[in-house]
């Protein structure tokens, strides 16, 4: 968060976060102190994306207020002297701007702006030792790296090419000679006549910087770069372990485990990164619904779309950090493109943005695909991309980080931001307070308006604005009665007046089910010495559960197969095995028998058989639990939160995520709430 962002009447609105971190700061005498959780903070802010730090801020109850700090000049001198003490920390990012006294409600509260450091600054760590002693702000705390971490730091800072490195015991034998071949090919396509025609292969690699002499020790051998792009799958499998290249199409407009086209290294072709890119450019632009335009008369195939598409892609190759454990990822959906690589930004994603500065992780790949005419020079790749999606007026491309673990996504989508028809309904319902919102308000409204309700994770996936601002423009428009809520901290959400989400109370009022599962009454399905019934039993432990569950049974409306029926939801609820027929109660526990005969399945199983039993009806948690033997809060935790965040299930009760009648469904359209 910007320091010039804040204002004193946006106090009771702030929350703890990645980039926001407030603190007392009185000392023992109460005359004030520089607390010493304030370093770590320092360090990990540093490490990440930078942020704020108040002093003589008090936190109750999760609401701050003003407690002032007495002597200001005691903090400041006290700060800056260690922060230019290499024994304390690292390196000193701080200037006197970076340090201002704000006067609210008649106190002083001292604000400390801290930088993200440049990647030869990292890691900033204390007391003089960078293993054990570097932290990385995650969520609104700090963590401690781990010494994987840290290294990659300290490569990062001392490695401008990290590519360049020669690879001992690899040779032209590890080098797939058909990409080899074809590369030559293209090189004469894009530049007749050029002098690396002529030469044979190895000084050809040689020329390219894919085989590489050491001038000071005599050392030569195949770079890594020269492995990546023209490289052997089990060569580069040696070389690097978690080197991975994944090109899935997938069907429908949502996140899914499903896909009608993949590209994986198999076996069948070399699995080098020119191989990915040739065959993944040619399915990205397969079917592209772009109009073409026209160049003196004369149709031009490469339009901006495809100039983005082509940037996009080589962008995520050559500025992978291949030794990390996330694989290279590229997505093709209906409404949108994704890419993904490991390793963070090496500048700050404002500068990665504006363009005009570049700074590669790998050059030597980039300058290979530059020869062939792929690619774009001096930092001007990514205003490309921005560019050509803005050519045909879609939503603006989406790039940002991920620290844990360390990854850069971009994300194209193919859609209209603001819908004509959606800002006329926000008009004709919220009148002249709309025209006074500003253009972030705007996209809040409008996806409220769309998807029904709207989060604080959910936004950030859509604009590029900071998380905090985006915390500050939702506490806005509920202040101002344009959002109401429901839930609080992470589980809250919002929606439009007159347009509440449905609760459980409407859903199960009259029909007071709580279910036959254990699990609902209060033991932990699976858990060690539990004795909770067998799946489908009617038995519950305690009378209160029994009598509600007979209750649901006399009272609920239901369809032939015994599922709760409600005009409020789109798909009736299995909220009672007992209440079923035997039929889909034999169904349910055949779909789910996996878990239940195993203590421990692997993620992409346990997730198959969720999405398997959750199809076509909501299935109450409790009911869920039961079948999968499971913890209902750890399965919420472990896996439910997480599928509905990737758009593989929805909750029947968005606004309340975590209320115990919480049901879920298999998505079928393209959205969660």
């Amino acid at each position: 968060m910007k320091l010039h962002a804040l204002r004193p009447e946006d106090l009771p609105l702030l929350r703890e976060s990645t980039d926001l971190e407030c603190k007392l700061a009185q000392g023992q005498d109460g005359q004030g102190e520089l607390p010493k959780d304030f370093w770590p903070t320092y360090s990990a802010m540093a490490n990440a994306h930078g942020g704020l730090v108040l002093l003589g801020v008090r936190e109750k109850a999760g609401q701050f207020s003003v407690a002032g700090v007495a002597k200001p000049d005691k903090l400041r001198s006290e700060l800056f002297n260690n922060l230019n003490n290499p024994g304390k920390v690292s390196v000193n990012l701080l200037t006197e701007a970076d340090v201002q006294e704000l006067h609210w409600e008649g106190r002083l509260v001292l604000a400390i702006q801290i930088p993200p450091a440049t990647r030869q600054q990292r890691p900033v760590y204390l007391n003089g030792q960078p293993l054990g002693h570097t932290y990385r702000r995650l969520h609104d705390g700090d963590r401690r790296c781990d010494d994987e971490a840290v290294k990659r730091m300290l490569a990062e800072q001392i490695e401008d090419e990290r590519d360049a490195r020669i690879l001992p015991h690899f040779g032209m034998e590890d080098i797939d000679r058909d990409s080899l071949r074809i590369y030559r090919q293209m090189l004469k396509d894009e530049k007749p006549g050029h002098p690396y025609l002529e030469q044979d292969d190895l000084a050809f690699l040689t020329s390219l910087r894919g085989w590489r002499r050491e001038r000071a020790s005599g050392e030569q051998g195949l770079t890594l770069a020269g492995l990546l792009m023209f490289g052997r799958w089990e060569a580069i499998q040696e070389a690097l372990p978690h080197y991975f290249l994944d090109y899935q199409e997938r069907p429908e407009a949502k996140t899914e485990l499903r896909w009608v086209d993949r590209l994986v290294p198999d076996g069948t072709w070399s699995g080098n990164l020119f191989e990915f890119y040739r065959r993944v450019y040619r399915k990205l632009i397969a079917d592209l619904k772009v109009p073409f335009a026209l160049k003196d008369g004369q149709r031009q195939d490469d339009t901006p779309v495809h100039v983005a598409l082509r940037e996009a892609l080589v962008n995520t190759l050559v500025h992978a950090d291949y030794t990390g454990r996330v694989s290279v990822l590229v997505v093709k959906r209906p409404d949108m493109f994704g890419f993904r690589n490991p390793g963070g930004l090496r500048l700050p994603i404002e500068q990665v943005i504006r363009g005009g500065e570049s700074d590669c992780r790998n050059r030597i790949l980039h300058q290979m695909f530059l020869l062939i005419g792929l690619g774009e020079r001096g930092g001007s790749g990514m205003p490309k991309i921005f560019s050509g999606w803005q050519s045909s007026h879609w939503r603006q491309p989406l790039l940002r980080e991920k620290d844990e673990p360390e990854q850069t996504l971009l994300e194209l989508h193919m859609l209209d931001l603001l819908p004509p028809a959606v800002l006329e309904s926000l008009h004709a319902q919220l009148g002249p307070a709309f025209e006074r919102v500003d253009a972030l308000g705007r996209v809040i409204l409008a996806t409220a308006r769309i998807e029904g309700v709207v989060n604080h994770s959910r936004m950030t996936e859509i604009c590029t604005e900071h998380p905090h601002d985006i915390s500050l423009a939702l506490a806005r428009l509920e202040r101002d009665g344009l959002l109401l809520s429901q839930g609080q901290s992470k589980g809250k959400v919002y929606h439009l007046p007159g347009a509440a989400p449905v609760s459980p109370e409407q859903v199960f009022s009259g029909a007071g089910s709580s279910g036959s599962s254990a699990a609902s009454s209060g033991s932990k399905s699976g858990s060690s010495g539990s004795k909770s019934s067998s799946p489908g039993s009617s038995e519950t432990e305690g009378s209160g559960s029994a009598q509600q569950g007979s209750l649901a049974m006399e009272t609920a409306q239901r369809d032939s197969q015994g599922c709760l029926l409600s005009p409020h939801l789109d798909a009736p609820i299995v909220d009672d095995l007992a209440a079923l027929s035997e039929g889909l109660r034999d169904q349910l526990l055949e779909r789910s028998s996996l878990p239940r005969s195993k203590a421990r399945l692997d993620r992409e199983t346990m997730t198959a058989v969720i999405l398997s039993v959750c199809e076509g009806r909501y299935v109450r948690l409790s009911v869920l639990a039961e079948l999968l033997q499971r913890d209902p809060d750890g399965l919420r935790k472990g896996y439910l939160d997480g599928l509905v965040k990737g758009q593989l299930i929805r909750r029947a009760f968005p606004g309340t995520p975590t209320h115990e009648l919480q049901s879920y469904r298999k998505a079928t359209n393209g959205t969660t709430d």
